[in-house]
């Protein structure tokens, strides 16, 4: 079994109308920042706020009458769940969705929303997709895997299509690797059309799937990445088989990159992505001189972030930028210390977030004391004259 450019053809036919044709727009800002010619397709902006829609659908849409009665069964905590739990509700199809007992709540009630039946079974993902499996066969549900799909993957090449008509000349497709699903689409579609167009793969440095298979290894992966839509531990067999020849690099990313990435969509483009979602742009910062002055197309594919997970980020970006800054003084303990601090702070234009006052570090003399204060400034600079004019002050501090 192989990928052909005409079942994606096929499968755009089959989509129009029942999905969205999401925007594909330049990015003045982000072009400027990276050094590349950015073009942003907003996959975030599908109904249930993921390109996975796509071959979710393009595989209900092709299943024979008896196959739609008694349903389709998939094991999933992610996007791939609420996509064909979407669907299926819309078009009839009955739906089973197996997760792992310790899925977050938020994540059950929002593919329960949907319409799908949710079986809660095992504490790992494995055990569900085992059972999944077995299940499907004592139901004689249709199994409908979230990557190692034929069909699946003609509904992700998709994408492709859309981003080459709205931008022909789009010389460097980033894309972000999990399982495969999406890139074996995308290189497919884009090679196809563009044959001399570069595909770049990218894997969190914590789950380098792709790259170790590439390199005749065993992956090693574990850890908590931003990432979890891509942290997946064994990348499929059939889409590893179909985009490996058309895939020319793999890059792998660092954590910091992804929580930059998702904050540069946020406050430049005001538009929420997931980890995942942000690993195309994560790869033009990480990488700059592999994409400086190319035309480059990068996939939003998903908008599904805890909103705590956003504010963590943005709040860590702040800290990053040093507009944010926890500032250590220790000196004598002395009334008016603090007010001094506290003056200076406020007659220079930043503002004070938090105070911490400890007398009883061992670090510091028995009559002296040690207190941190958390400030807001305009940017690192400011921050920078802040500092300079506490130290002139009398109070020098030392930033952690």
């Amino acid at each position: 079994m192989t990928l052909t450019f005409e079942a994606i053809q096929a499968a755009a036919e089959r989509l129009h109308g029942h999905i969205e044709k999401t925007p594909m727009r330049r990015s003045r800002t982000l072009s400027d920042i990276t050094g590349a010619e950015v073009w942003l397709k907003f996959e975030n902006q599908q109904f249930t706020a993921a390109y996975k829609e796509r071959g979710a659908l393009n595989k209900l849409l092709q299943l024979t009458p008896g196959e739609q009665r008694r349903g389709v069964i998939a094991a999933s905590a992610g996007n791939h769940a609420q996509g064909l739990a979407y669907h299926g509700a819309r078009l009839g199809i009955p739906v089973t969705i197996v997760m792992p007992r310790p899925t977050p709540f938020v994540k059950v009630e929002q593919t329960r929303n949907f319409g799908a039946d949710v079986v809660l079974h095992a504490d790992t993902f494995d055990e569900a997709y085992e059972y999944a499996v077995r299940l499907g066969e004592e139901r004689q549900m249709v199994f409908v895997h979230p990557f190692n799909d034929i069909d699946v993957m003609a509904g992700q090449g998709t994408v492709a299509l859309e981003m080459l008509e709205a931008a022909p000349d789009l010389e460097v497709l980033p894309v972000p690797i999990g399982g495969g699903g999406l890139i074996a689409g995308v290189a497919t579609a884009a090679k196809a059309i563009k044959p001399d167009i570069r595909v770049i793969g990218l894997e969190p440095v914590m789950y380098p799937s792709f790259v170790a298979r590439m390199n005749g290894q065993t992956a090693v992966t574990g850890g908590q990445t931003i990432a979890e839509g891509i942290a997946v531990k064994t990348v499929g067999d059939l889409t590893y088989a179909i985009a490996r020849p058309l895939v020319d690099e793999v890059l792998l990313i660092e954590e910091p990159a992804f929580e930059r990435a998702i904050a540069l969509y946020c406050n430049v483009e005001k538009t929420i992505v997931e980890g995942a979602g942000a690993g195309a742009l994560a790869a033009l910062l990480s990488y700059p001189d592999r994409f400086a002055g190319k035309s480059c197309g990068l996939i939003l594919t998903g908008g599904n972030i805890d909103t705590r997970l956003l504010a963590s980020v943005l709040t860590r970006e702040l800290v990053r930028a040093q507009r944010i800054a926890n500032l250590r003084f220790v000196g004598d303990d002395r009334p008016g210390l603090l007010a001094t601090v506290s003056l200076t702070i406020g007659a220079h234009g930043a503002n004070i977030i938090e105070v911490a006052h400890n007398r009883l570090s061992l670090d510091v003399p028995a009559k002296g004391a040690e207190f941190d204060v958390m400030i807001e400034t305009r940017d690192a600079r400011h921050t920078a004259e802040i500092i300079a004019a506490l130290t002139e002050a009398g109070c020098p501090p030392r930033m952690l």
